[in-house]
């Protein structure tokens, strides 16, 4: 996308300059992050592209804007896109159950009592359906959650949700051998559900997931730099990842120098497995913003993108009536979700500026993205720390960016 001044698409040059103020002095000075990216795009071009920071806090190399970032979960949009990809070939339907493409989820039942590997359950009220898997509202869980039962199996099966070992077929099969934590469509827990939505494209579409990903979605959006691993020529653009543990220390959680992301998965991962770059991602994203196209590459069709970020929650409720758990990577209060976005459902409900309608999500490294239809306007955020609720990155940004609007 062509770069232009903020002013020639209605945005502040000063106001934005606040973003870079603000991840400068409250953030990069005072080392809680190495180093962060922004990229704000209105009405089809880059008005605001700021690497600011280090690749490491230990070698201090400038950030620069093609580097490379794991954008773990922001992984997710991209995989719900290829699979509506398959739904507009007429090759399934969302309400159809799960089990009709992955048998091994004939026979899964709802968690009663018990603990790994000795659970009881009880059948489900009605089977898991693709749609389900797209709104979270599978049954699935996260091995991280650490919350109930379930979840302890998840762990000790080895599913941890960032695995990059075993293969794809496995990690189903492991799943669907677990418990659901309840029955389809009764609550929305954040899940490996769409690491599920992998193993369905590459089932329905015959090929390999990533090669999927990559032949009809990143090549003809010209997304060069994403993938589900960094390429030996490309390894000095990888920055390292930090974590914050509980004691508020910052300590180096993986290493560019030795990342397993330098080398292909066995597992690739649709829930949170890729790497990618602000100019890669702001293309997918400006793509979703334009109704499925971008630079004459259709990817959906206008009437999919608009399926997929309506609400799906049943009588439009926010996610704080209807979320088991409180972890995901978006607020509850005034928010909803469609078929693999978060969707505001009005600035009244959510508390906040923003338009009704504008869809989201984030990455457990703090990364995050938005697209706003009825302003035109997508951001993208970089940077590698550690869980993603450790710094409230997100509405500040929005804060900041909503404020840049002049016209």
């Amino acid at each position: 996308m062509e770069q232009v001044k903020p002013e020639d698409v209605g945005l502040s040059s000063a106001r934005l300059a606040r973003i870079d103020d603000h991840l400068r002095e409250r953030y990069i000075e005072p080392g809680k992050i190495s180093g962060a990216l922004t990229l704000v795009a209105r009405r089809g071009a880059i008005a605001h592209l700021s690497p600011l920071g280090h690749m490491e806090l230990e070698r201090e190399r400038p950030l620069k804007e093609d580097a490379i970032f794991r954008i773990y979960s922001m992984t997710k949009p991209i995989t719900s896109i290829a699979t509506m990809m398959l739904y507009e070939r007429g090759l399934f339907q969302l309400r159809d159950p799960v089990k009709n493409f992955i048998p091994a989820f004939a026979d899964q039942g709802v968690f009663k009592m018990g603990a790994y590997p000795h659970f009881l359950t009880e059948p489900p009220s009605r089977p898991m359906r693709i749609r389900d898997l797209l709104t979270h509202t599978s049954g699935l869980t996260y091995g991280f959650m650490h919350r109930t039962p379930v979840d302890a199996g998840y762990r000790k099966a080895g599913l941890e949700g960032v695995n990059r070992t075993g293969n794809l077929e496995e990690t189903v099969q492991k799943i669907a051998s677990l418990p659901l934590e309840f029955s389809p469509g009764e609550h929305w827990n954040y899940s490996m559900a769409t690491d599920v939505l992998g193993y369905l494209v590459q089932v329905v579409s015959g090929k390999p997931f990533e090669d999927f990903l990559r032949e009809e979605i990143f090549e003809p959006l010209g997304m060069v730099d994403t993938g589900f691993f960094v390429p030996p020529e490309k390894q000095s653009r990888l920055p390292a990842c930090y974590e914050r543990q509980m004691n508020r220390k910052t300590v180096l959680q993986d290493d560019p120098a030795t990342s397993p992301y330098l080398k292909p998965p066995g597992f690739p991962s649709g829930g949170g497995g890729l790497v990618s770059t602000a100019h890669d991602y702001a293309r997918f994203a400006e793509m979703l913003c334009r109704g499925g196209e971008l630079d004459g590459a259709r990817i959906v069709s206008r009437k999919t993108i608009e399926l997929m970020t309506q609400n799906h929650l049943p009588g439009d409720v926010d996610l704080t009536e209807m979320a088991q758990g409180s972890f995901s990577e978006t607020p509850y209060e005034g928010v909803g979700f469609g078929l693999g976005f978060s969707v505001n459902l009005g600035p009244a409900r959510t508390g906040a500026t923003g338009s009704q309608g504008e869809f989201a999500w984030g990455g457990a490294a703090s990364t995050a993205f938005w697209v706003d239809p009825a302003e035109e306007l997508s951001v993208v955020f970089l940077t590698q720390l550690l869980p993603s609720a450790t710094y409230d990155f997100r509405a500040q940004l929005r804060s900041i960016v909503y404020g840049a609007i002049i016209d």
